[in-house]
């Protein structure tokens, strides 16, 4: 193979950047307007005579009037406007600096309050500049979820709230997490990643214990109850942009050892987040680790994931992965093996960790997948690397007046989508939210490494391409996925 380059997503790693992809080999994929039978894209934006406007967008939100709001790594705000088809830009935040592969901090994600229309409330996950020294001597800092106001086409930048701070590591990468949305009830939820190093650990679990080596090991922070980095926290925003802790989290407000931010601990990376808006059910993507294979004293092939969480939950990561297939405890120094970790009593005795040493119960992934052919669930097959995103669960309205609202055969179904695979996969749930069928989406159009999907109020589905390069890409859109039922 010719001009081999490394491709993936420093952002979501570690299961995209660790693949090499023979660029001449390899048509490119189209851009523009598609369709596919009675579904059509439509183009918002897109990079246009090589200017080079997108620049990595991660996030987007649409409002009850139609805009499009869309968070870019670099700080910078976007709304798109449905009246005049124009974008323009409504703030830009200083962010700490990025470099694709050695972190992964920027701005990273944007929600929209549930009364937007009234208050103008926006939500950002980002990564403020200022930076300390850890205990080690290390770069640290930290990620901010924040409420700004909206005023006209402006985001206030002095009406922010700070209204939780993530403490991180910046001496190593990685695994941000970042995504923002909210439940029927209120209640916002963020993803975090694991902040930790996962290149010495032969792409299994990520727990070097040896002084000095925090940046990793994952028990410090997606194992460790007392800490907010590997998670998805669930807080309930207050109107003086404080926020209170709803009831059925993880851990009780006040249990020693414990966060009570906490809805879901022992995630790696869970990159892209949506809750179902009649159960509550929360689902995300879990971007897993690279290890190509069973290796007995380490542990299990590397495994992405798609998640269901219908109450709180440990999901094991760095002790189990998939469906609880456990590691090994190692102890790096002198590559003694020890017994593997139990999922039914997961113990965290790490140095590192600061928390709580008996961990709840692992709980298994709903859909998980390698590398390689996966016989469990083969319509995620298409080779390529690993980037598992989870997108939102539709329900079909009738009396939705919208002309381009999915049709009725997608009621109850959870999208989910992957960067790596550039393919849409609509996951139809039965009457107990439980698989019932699989099947590709739209699988005549093509999709450039889609990085979010959102439903609008008019029953679409939104979606970010990040288009085909790791970086600097000049093929990025924001677009729509509509049906019309008038097509031919």
């Amino acid at each position: 193979m010719k001009n081999l380059i490394l491709t993936g997503l420093a952002m979501a790693c570690c299961a995209a950047p660790v693949l090499l992809h023979a660029q001449n080999d390899t048509p490119p994929l189209p851009s523009g307007p598609q369709t596919d039978g009675h579904f059509r894209k439509v183009i918002l934006e897109a990079d246009q005579n090589k200017a080079d406007t997108l620049k990595d967008p991660m996030e987007l939100a649409i409002a009850p009037d139609g805009r499009v709001f869309y968070a870019q790594r670099d700080g910078t705000v976007k709304m798109w406007k449905p009246d005049t088809k124009v974008t323009v830009v409504v703030g830009k935040l200083k962010v700490e600096d990025y470099d694709g592969m050695h972190l992964e901090d920027g701005l990273l994600g944007v929600t929209l309050d549930p009364h937007f229309a009234q208050n103008g409330f926006v939500y950002l996950y980002y990564s403020p500049p200022e930076t300390t020294k850890d205990a080690q001597g290390g770069k640290a800092g930290e990620n901010r979820l924040s409420r700004f106001t909206l005023r006209g086409e402006s985001l206030d930048l002095a009406s922010e709230k700070v209204m939780l701070r993530v403490g991180t590591q910046r001496e190593q990468c990685c695994h941000a997490g970042g995504s923002l949305t909210f439940d029927a009830q209120g209640n916002i939820y963020v993803s975090t990643g694991d902040n930790t190093n996962p290149f010495d650990s032969d792409g299994y679990a990520p727990i070097d214990q040896r002084p000095g080596r925090s940046p990793w090991d994952a028990q410090k922070s997606s194992a460790n109850a007392n800490d907010l980095r590997g998670k998805i926290l669930r807080v309930t925003p207050q109107p003086d942009g404080s926020v209170t802790i709803p009831a059925g989290n993880l851990f009780k407000p006040g249990t020693p050892g414990t966060r009570p931010e906490i809805f879901v601990m022992g995630c790696r990376n869970p990159f892209r987040i949506s809750v179902d808006p009649k159960t509550g059910y929360l689902y995300w993507g879990e971007v897993g680790p690279d290890a190509n294979g069973y290796t007995e004293g380490k542990g299990p092939i590397g495994l992405d994931e798609i998640n269901q969480a219908r109450v709180a939950g440990n999901f094991g990561w760095p002790h189990f992965v998939g469906d609880n297939k456990p590691y090994w405890w190692r102890d790096f120094a002198t590559k003694q093996i020890g017994e593997k970790f139990d999922p039914a009593h997961p113990l965290n005795r790490s140095p590192n960790n600061t928390g709580i040493q008996e961990l709840p119960p692992a709980q298994p992934a709903f859909i998980y997948y390698p590398y390689s052919l996966s016989t469990k669930f083969p319509v995620v097959n298409s080779g390529g690397g690993r980037t598992a995103m989870a997108g939102p669960v539709y329900y079909f309205d009738p009396k939705l007046k919208s002309p381009h609202k999915l049709p009725a055969e997608f009621d109850h179904t959870l999208f989910i989508y992957e960067w790596s695979r550039n393919w849409i996969i609509a996951v139809h749930l039965d009457a107990a939210d439980k698989i019932a069928k699989m099947e590709r989406f739209c699988e005549k159009m093509s999709f450039k490494r889609p990085m979010d999907m959102e439903l609008g109020p008019d029953g679409c589905l939104y979606l970010i391409e990040w288009g085909t390069a790791w970086a600097n890409n000049l093929d990025t859109q924001i677009e729509r996925i509509e049906f019309d039922s008038t097509m031919p």
